[in-house]
């Protein structure tokens, strides 16, 4: 062997015949060893390995209709209670659908190719291969709409605060209707995982509340405190010594979310910082077309993004999320020990604090 191959050499390619009594890490460490399949093994070793660690904060951003297809119970959900996600950024479709089951409603697995004007016709709403009625939205509309109404929420407030109270509420419903919270607000409310929404107007709860707005409601999104409530996570994260995960699921609005949190320390506050420590995203986005979706991490450190002397540990894999994820889940659930759940909903003021003292401090004229 080379000095040259020797050096890049990760190992050599192995042909080991399946026999079908694998387990999910087996597979995976086994036959994923080339293209996309040996970047989901290496996205499944940093996540585990060092992402885990205790000393980490893990940031997740969830884009694409992953809730209709169950992957909010399935998977998110499980990573919550292992503690392996401490917060979240989330479309607000994913949160709206997600509570299509707790309202006992069900969305059917079809073939994809369909005449959409005859379900149309029929009152049939069509996520690609996922069909459920019209009246679903409706009767989900109105459980938004009557949660909305409670005096709680009757302020000015962060999404995570919107989503706390409602997952608290959603989780009352669902012991009531007989089974333990499954949803994805509702136990991220349990173990007090911040959720936020990058785009609160974007989705069918932002439509509901403008409609409350109309008959004069007082509840009020503030994405400016987001801006600095999911910053002052991660901040205090590097403050204290420790580092920050982000795990992308898609793209879109909610990963240039999560990412910014480190221009915000780094550009906007002007605090010392040097970007996320682990970069990990799941995406079928190409980065030629220039969009956030498909943009690398090696062009994420040029704006502060992403550590640069961190970028061996920054992995994309291009992949289904449908696919990657529950792999994901099930090789993490397997070869890592639940942590203590961080519960960093209840620390926000206390964090959001500290990144304003500094600020102030940094900003004060002489």
């Amino acid at each position: 062997m080379g000095d040259l191959l020797r050096r890049i050499s990760r190992g050599e390619i192995r042909l080991e015949e399946l026999t079908g009594s694998e387990s999910v890490p087996e597979l995976i460490e086994r036959v994923f060893q080339a293209y996309n399949s040996a970047r989901l093994r290496e996205l499944c070793r940093v996540f585990t390995e060092k992402a885990l660690n205790d000393d980490v904060v893990v940031g997740v951003s969830i884009s694409g209709a992953l809730t209709p297809a169950g992957l909010g119970t399935n998977c998110i959900v499980p990573l919550i209670r292992a503690g392996f996600i401490d917060w979240i950024v989330s479309t607000g479709a994913n949160l709206y659908h997600d509570v299509h089951f707790v309202l006992g409603h069900k969305l059917h697995q079809i073939g994809p190719q369909w005449d959409d004007r005859k379900l149309r016709e029929e009152q049939l709403i069509r996520i690609y291969d996922i069909v459920f009625p019209y009246e679903t939205l409706e009767s989900t509309d109105a459980l938004f709409r009557e949660l909305a109404r409670h005096p709680d929420l009757q302020r000015r407030l962060s999404t995570a605060e919107f989503h706390y109270l409602v997952g608290k509420l959603l989780a009352e419903r669902e012991r009531f209707n007989g089974h333990e919270p499954r949803a994805l607000l509702s136990v991220a409310a349990e173990y007090e995982v911040p959720v936020y929404t990058s785009s609160p107007g974007d989705s069918s709860i932002g439509m509901n509340l403008a409609a409350l707005q109309l008959e004069g409601a007082s509840l009020q999104l503030d994405p400016l405190q987001d801006v600095n409530e999911t910053a002052a996570i991660v901040y205090a994260a590097k403050r204290s010594g420790g580092r920050s995960a982000v795990l992308i699921l898609g793209g879109g609005s909610p990963k240039n979310f999560l990412l910014q949190t480190e221009p915000h320390i780094q550009e906007i506050l002007g605090l010392d910082e040097r970007g996320h420590d682990y970069f990990m995203q799941i995406t079928d986005a190409r980065p030629d077309t220039g969009g956030l979706s498909g943009a690398t991490p090696s062009e994420a450190v040029t704006w502060g993004k992403v550590d640069p002397d961190r970028l061996p540990d920054s992995v994309t894999c291009y992949c289904d999320v449908t696919i990657a994820l529950p792999l994901l889940t099930a090789y993490a659930l397997a070869q890592h020990p639940p942590r203590p759940p961080r519960r960093l909903y209840k620390k926000r003021d206390q964090l959001l604090g500290s990144l304003r003292e500094d600020y102030l401090r940094k900003t004060a004229r002489p």
